[in-house]
């Protein structure tokens, strides 16, 4: 009879566990661990407008969609394509001929991030894998003649690394989504037919751990039947227990709903927020996809980089960082260069940003800029500049007679002293290593 009852409880909690097909019950569900321990990810964005590479990833919508069209797109084209050309022929220059997932998930596993997220889809529509739903529009029938999602994601996994995937909820120039859109949104010839049966295929079929959505904002997301989606996947799918997803699944849901929060491409709160968010931005500051024409001067440099990383992560959050590979399947060598050179970092001072926390207080800029992280009883002070003297103030720290000072990479403890009986002290540092990072982490034990 015991037996009987312990079964039936388990039953019960199993089945009040299940979400519902409402915000109120999805944004509910707790995020899976995992990816707030990771704090580090890789975007890629590629795809045929990685072909032509110029402008960016949003090409053929600035040549042949908005209106009046972009005149430098125009321009480029005629220039350089005979007339008629028209976008979809440069599916077949799409070759990724020296494409090799190993290489890049070695290159990725060595930047120090912990998962990586490919566009599976972008707003052009064509998928990286063999879609069914994608006719002829896709990596496997045209192009590459490879499934990219399926081939990356098995490179990835055996590094250990967590493995998501990008997915655009609209196409530009789907005939069944201009039809949708030109009946207001009222009918879902291209949800019922396209989107869903894809979306549901994508999953099943590649288990992400991450659904990266977007291209959401012209439609609410009772258009794009998201909660329905979201219940499936949170409920039934093979990644119900381990998925994490953002906050792009209608127009109004961003940083409202949804796992945690992008709220917009490139975006800092400013102070700790109360939800998980996570920045997405990318090395080249001008396109997420590949372009031919960018310049050094147009890129982030590492320092830059890895200060708005430590921002990030003291403020609560994941950082997402893009790199644009070439259509012939290679990541260009400055982006390599750029992210061996955060793994380097990470190498000495990723005990101050995987699995931590925010502090108390996130941030100081008393004599240079400072940033905190946590972890358990230990307090990270990161210093995103080199200090002008060999010493350096914090102000907020209160220390007391079993503080402990050390930097990381260096076991040697510190001297200090304390600034006054209340709070802050004053580190007397050592010879600071030169580091491309131009950045330092002060390790701070047995303060409060």
């Amino acid at each position: 009879m015991r037996a009987v009852f312990v079964f039936l409880a388990v039953f019960v909690s199993h089945a009040a566990a299940r979400y519902t097909a409402d915000w109120t019950s999805l944004d509910a569900r707790p995020l899976p661990s995992w990816y707030n321990e990771a704090k580090l990810g890789i975007f890629i964005h590629w795809g045929v407008f990685s072909v032509p590479g110029f402008d960016s990833e949003w090409f053929w919508w600035h040549w042949q969609g908005q209106q009046p069209p972009n005149k430098t797109c125009v321009d480029y084209m005629s220039k350089n394509y005979p007339p008629g050309f028209s976008y979809p022929e440069f599916a077949s220059q799409f070759h990724a001929q020296f494409f090799d997932p190993e290489e890049w998930a070695d290159i990725f596993n060595a930047s120090g991030a912990k998962y990586v997220v490919l566009t599976a889809k972008h707003h052009e529509g064509f998928t990286n894998w063999g879609s069914p739903n994608s006719w002829n529009w896709n990596s496997v029938d045209t192009g590459p003649h490879r499934d990219l999602v399926g081939d990356l994601g098995e490179a990835v996994r055996s590094r250990s690394l967590h493995y998501g995937l990008y997915n655009s909820l609209y196409e530009w120039f789907h005939p069944l989504y201009l039809i949708d859109k030109k009946n207001g949104f009222k009918t879902q010839e291209f949800v019922m037919h396209k989107l869903l049966p894809e979306l549901y295929n994508m999953v099943v079929r590649y288990k992400p751990e991450v659904i990266w959505s977007d291209g959401d904002w012209e439609a609410p997301d009772t258009y794009w039947n998201s909660t329905e989606f979201l219940a499936w996947l949170y409920n039934d799918s093979p990644v119900r227990d381990t998925v994490v997803t953002n906050d792009r699944w209608g127009a109004g849901c961003a940083c409202k709903h949804g796992g945690y929060y992008n709220c917009e491409d490139k975006y800092t709160p400013g102070q700790l927020p109360k939800h998980k968010w996570e920045k997405c931005t990318s090395m080249d500051t001008l396109s997420w996809g590949y372009r031919r024409k960018m310049k050094l001067s147009e890129l982030m440099p590492l320092s830059n980089i890895i200060a708005d990383l430590v921002e990030t992560v003291a403020l609560g959050g994941n950082y997402l960082l893009n790199v644009g590979p070439t259509s012939d399947g290679t990541i260009p060598t400055v982006f390599e260069e750029g992210l061996r050179g955060l793994g380097a970092w990470l190498e000495i001072n990723g005990q101050a940003i995987y699995a931590s926390k925010p502090w108390r207080v996130q941030s100081e800029n008393n004599t240079i800029q400072v940033w905190y992280t946590s972890k358990g009883t230990t307090v990270y002070a990161i210093m995103t500049a080199k200090p002008f003297k060999p010493t350096v103030q914090l102000l907020e720290p209160k220390t007391s007679v079993n503080t402990t000072v050390t930097l990381l990479g260096n076991s040697k403890p510190l001297s200090w002293s304390p600034l006054s009986p209340s709070a802050g002290l004053i580190v007397l540092l050592p010879e600071l290593p030169y580091t491309p990072g131009h950045a330092w982490t002060l390790k701070l034990d047995g303060i409060q």
